[in-house]
C-alpha cells in the first residue's frame, strides 16, 4: 500500500494541509486503512471472534465439557447398566417357546405299529424359572453393583476434582505467560529508549560509537524474549482450550494474578480432611466392599440351589386320521448341587481371596501416600507464600533504583552498565513476584485438590 506523506507545520498551513488531505481521500487516492476489533490494520477480512473467559467461566466449561469427565459420566451409565443385569437374576425369568414339526420312527414298530407312523407336534409354552436359594450368590452379586454405583459416583468426583485441577493451572499460566510478555515488551521498550539517549548524545559529541552499537546490541538481544512470550502465550492456551475441549473456538483469559495469602489448616487437620474427602480412598473403600462381596459369589458356584420351575401352554400331537390338543402345564421344583467340579471353584476362590487382599494392601498404600501428598502440598504452599512475602517489598526497591541510575546516568554521574544491572534486577524481581503468585495460586489449588474439597463446598 502506497502511503502519501503530508509535511504540515503548526502555522496557518495546517488548514491548508488537511484541506489537501480531506481532497485526496474523496478522490480515493489515499487508501483509508480497515482497522480489526484489536485497533490493528487489517485487510478488511472479519475478525474471529475470541471468546474472553474468567477462572469461574474456565472452571464451569471443564467441569461440563472436560472429557476425562464425560468419560468418567459414561462410566457411571455402564456400572447402572451392570447393576440391573445384576439384579436380574433375582426376579423371575419368563420364556416364551413355539415348536412346529414332524417325526417319524420305523423301528418303534417293535412296540406298536401305530407308533410308526407320522406324527405332527406342535404346541406354544411360556415358562417360568424363580431363584428360590442360591448360598446367597445373587444378594452379594447385588450388593456388589450397588457397592459399584458409589465407586462409580467417586471416579466421577477424581476426575472432576483433576480436571478443576488442571484447567486452573492452566489459567494461572496464561495469565503469568502474559504478565512475562509485558515484561518482555517493557524491556524492548526501555532498549529503544537507552538507543535513542545514546544516538542524542553521539550528536552532541557526549557518546561514542561504541555506546551506540551497544545499545543497538541491547535492543536486538531483548526481540527474541518478547517472541518466546508470546508463544508461550499461544501455548499456554491451546492447552487450557484443550482441556476445556471448545476445539474451533479461540479463547483468551481475563483475570490478575495478585493475591493475599491466607491462613492454611495444619498437617493433622488437612490429613484428616483428606482421608475423609478423598474421592480416591473413598473409591478404593468402596472396591474393597466389592471384592469382599465377589469372593461370596463365587464360593457360592459348588453350593446348592433351589429353583422354582414350570411351563404353561398349548399342545398339538396329531397322526394320519387322529390328532389330539389342549393345555398343558407343569410346575416344580428343582435342586442343584454341582457338589464335586474337580476343585475350579476352590481355585476361583484362592484368586478372589487374592485380589482382595491385593487390593487391601493397596488401600494402605494408598493412605500412605495421602499423608504424604498433603505434607508435600502445605510445604509448597508455606514455601510459594514466604517467597511471595519477600518479593513483594523487592520490586518497590528495584524500581526505585532503576530510577536513581537511570538519573544518574544522563547527569552522567552513572554508567551504562549501572544502568543494565538495575534493569535486569527489575526485571528479575519482577518476573519473579509474577512467578510467585502463580506459584502460590496454583499451591493453594494443589492443596485443595490433595484433600479432596476441590470444586467442593468447603468445610
Amino acid at each position: 500500500m502506497k502511503m502519501i506523506h503530508l509535511k504540515t507545520g503548526l502555522s496557518g498551513r495546517m488548514a491548508g494541509g488537511t484541506a489537501v488531505l480531506l481532497i485526496f481521500l474523496l478522490l480515493g487516492a489515499i487508501p483509508v486503512p480497515v482497522f480489526g476489533a484489536a485497533g490493528d490494520m487489517s485487510s478488511g477480512t472479519a475478525a474471529v471472534a475470541v471468546r474472553m473467559l474468567t477462572l469461574d467461566e474456565a472452571l464451569a466449561i471443564g467441569a461440563n465439557r472436560n472429557r476425562d469427565i464425560r468419560k468418567a459420566r459414561e462410566y457411571i451409565a455402564y456400572v447402572r447398566g451392570r447393576y440391573v443385569e445384576e439384579r436380574a437374576a433375582a426376579f423371575p425369568q419368563l420364556t416364551a417357546t413355539a415348536s412346529l414339526g414332524q417325526d417319524k420312527d420305523d423301528s418303534q414298530k417293535i412296540y406298536s405299529p401305530m407308533q410308526t407312523e407320522r406324527t405332527d407336534r406342535r404346541s406354544i409354552k411360556v415358562g417360568l424359572t424363580q431363584p428360590l436359594f442360591t448360598w446367597g450368590q445373587v444378594s452379594a452379586a447385588i450388593r456388589a453393583a450397588e457397592v459399584g454405583l458409589k465407586s462409580a459416583d467417586e471416579q466421577l468426583r477424581l476426575y472432576r476434582q483433576a480436571a478443576l485441577m488442571d484447567v486452573s493451572t492452566a489459567f494461572h499460566d496464561v495469565l503469568l505467560a502474559r504478565e512475562l510478555d509485558g515484561l518482555a515488551l517493557h524491556n524492548l521498550k526501555q532498549k529503544k529508549r537507552h538507543l535513542e539517549e545514546a544516538q542524542r548524545k553521539y550528536k552532541a559529541g557526549v557518546a561514542t560509537d561504541y555506546d551506540v552499537l551497544a545499545a543497538e546490541v541491547s535492543v536486538e538481544n531483548a526481540r527474541p524474549e518478547t517472541v518466546r512470550t508470546k508463544n508461550q502465550i499461544r501455548t499456554t492456551l491451546e492447552r487450557l482450550r484443550f482441556l476445556l475441549a471448545l476445539d474451533g473456538e479461540e479463547i483468551d483469559v481475563t483475570g490478575s494474578l495478585e493475591t493475599e495469602p491466607i491462613p492454611c489448616r495444619s498437617y493433622e487437620e488437612s490429613l484428616a480432611l483428606a482421608r475423609g474427602k478423598r474421592p480416591d480412598l473413598a473409591d478404593i473403600r468402596y472396591r474393597v466392599l466389592m471384592y469382599e462381596e465377589r469372593v461370596k459369589v463365587i464360593g457360592a458356584q459348588d453350593k446348592p440351589r433351589i429353583d422354582l420351575k414350570g411351563e404353561y401352554g398349548w399342545s398339538y400331537l396329531g397322526q394320519p386320521g387322529i390328532y389330539g390338543d389342549g393345555p398343558s402345564w407343569n410346575v416344580g421344583i428343582q435342586l442343584s448341587y454341582p457338589f464335586f467340579d474337580g476343585l475350579r471353584t476352590r481355585g476361583r476362590v484362592a484368586q478372589a481371596e487374592s485380589d482382595l487382599r491385593s487390593l487391601r494392601i493397596d488401600e494402605a498404600k494408598q493412605v500412605d501416600k495421602v499423608a504424604l501428598e498433603t505434607r508435600d502440598a502445605l510445604n509448597a504452599v508455606n514455601e510459594s507464600e514466604e517467597i511471595l512475602r519477600s518479593l513483594s517489598g523487592t520490586v518497590t526497591q528495584a524500581d526505585r533504583l532503576l530510577a536513581m541510575a537511570e538519573m544518574g546516568y544522563t547527569l552522567g554521574v552513572k554508567t551504562r552498565l549501572d544502568v543494565e544491572d538495575a534493569e535486569l534486577n527489575l526485571r528479575q524481581a519482577k518476573s519473579g513476584l509474577s512467578r510467585a503468585r502463580r506459584d502460590y495460586l496454583v499451591a493453594r489449588v494443589n492443596l485443595d485438590w490433595v484433600t479432596g474439597i476441590l470444586g467442593e463446598e468447603k468445610p
